[in-house]
């Protein structure tokens, strides 16, 4: 299994996303230390890259785009997100499946 430190709270999940952006292609890539690796296509500059990371993680999750957060590190390569309505072992299964590939 991975090393994804992933809390739990009262509607969803808290993890750290460790994302690549300018990549040249946007997807899952496993576990980075205790994070999730996560490479988008999109600049890190006006807040493009978080904006598509979003998107990703709403799409790989299969929940609307409003249910996922940056809680912290907007600025930084390392964020904390924040997604309603899903539980650990799904995040975790998602990084597993991905440093597979």
């Amino acid at each position: 299994m991975t090393g994804i430190a992933v809390t739990t709270g009262n509607h969803g999940v808290r993890f750290k996303v460790r994302v690549s952006p300018r990549a040249s292609r946007a997807e899952i890539a496993g576990a980075h230390g205790d994070a999730l690796k996560v490479r988008v296509q999109a600049p890190p500059v006006g807040g493009a890259a978080n904006g598509a990371l979003i998107e990703l993680l709403s799409r790989a999750f299969g929940v609307p785009k409003g249910s996922v957060r940056v809680v912290s590190g907007e600025t930084s390569r390392t964020k904390t997100v924040e997604i309603d309505d899903i539980d650990a072992v799904r995040v975790l299964t998602m990084a597993a499946e991905a440093g597979s590939r």
